[in-house]
């Protein structure tokens, strides 16, 4: 019974950590994809830039973990500017099919940009040694890495929420989302509203794969690997909303960790299978806008 016990912390504690870090990254592709109605399949590239962007900002440019992490959200947030403006605003009135041509081609484009620049081994972020070693909590250790993404990324919710929620900003937002053309016609500047949030959304993707980078390792085919369970988190959770992913990163974080920890020899199959049954029960996810 002690040993089961302790099973379960362990799985709640690292699929909490791992889901955090699923959330992180797949915010911004629920509320894009939500707001603008594109197919957005190329949204883990900007996740795998954050992690190489921070990678070469401590290897190359001598700057510590901390600012790093920063850059890298920062960098990749505006590039993902200029990308929109100069592709992605092109393609907003096209067909799903041409949006989701397009951004599978942006991923060939990014993983042989990232196989020249670093090669095809996974990378790791060295992490600074106030990260390395072990927390005490409630009488149990648990890695002081996991400890500390679970609580900047607690912080990150609480500051979308409030962004979302509390703010002139995420009033637009929310009505963008509900209906685009009545916005539109009360005057929002949509084409700016797009622009500006899928920068954010980028720039969360970012954060999350740079941060993440010791929990989720870096290669080449980052984006094509992870991508199924960006989309299985906004599918479960529900597109548009803040509170949606977050559901469907802790039930996919947990669940996966519990079953690569329990029946390693099964993969992340049930977490499919029930993915699937909960679609099959509720199409627009758990907390989906009708």
């Amino acid at each position: 019974m002690d040993a089961f016990l302790s099973s379960l912390i362990s799985i709640g504690f690292h699929g909490l950590a791992y889901g955090m870090i699923l959330y992180a990254i797949s915010v911004g592709l629920s509320v894009t994809m939500g707001l603008m109605g594109f197919v957005n399949l190329a949204h883990g590239v900007f996740a795998m830039a954050g992690g190489y962007v921070m990678l070469a900002a401590m290897s190359r440019l001598g700057l510590p973990w901390l600012p790093a992490l920063g850059f890298a959200c920062v960098a990749v947030a505006l590039g993902s500017v200029v990308l929109e403006r100069v592709l992605y605003a092109r393609l907003y009135r096209a067909g799903e099919l041409e949006q989701v041509l397009f951004t599978i081609g942006l991923i060939f484009v990014a993983i042989a940009i990232a196989r020249l620049a670093y090669g095809p081994l996974p990378q790791a972020a060295p992490l600074p040694d106030y990260l390395k070693g072990q927390v005490e909590i409630a009488g149990r250790s648990f890695p002081m890495y996991r400890a500390a993404v679970i609580l900047s990324s607690a912080v990150l919710v609480a500051i979308l929420w409030i962004g979302l929620e509390r703010t002139r900003w995420g009033a637009i937002v929310r009505a963008a989302v509900d209906n685009g053309p009545m916005a539109e016609s009360i005057g929002i500047d949509t084409g700016r509203l797009f622009t500006l949030t899928f920068a954010v959304g980028s720039g969360l993707a970012a954060l999350g794969g740079a941060l993440g980078a010791d929990l989720i390792a870096m290669t080449p085919t980052y984006p094509f690997e992870q991508l199924v369970y960006f989309l299985v988190v906004v599918a479960v959770g529900g597109l548009g909303t803040l509170r949606g992913p977050f559901l469907g990163a802790l039930l996919i974080g947990l669940g996966d960790t519990a079953c690569k920890y329990w029946v390693p020899q099964f993969g992340a199959f049930f977490v499919f299978a029930a993915t699937f049954a909960l679609l099959l029960w509720r199409p627009r996810g758990l907390l989906g806008r009708a």
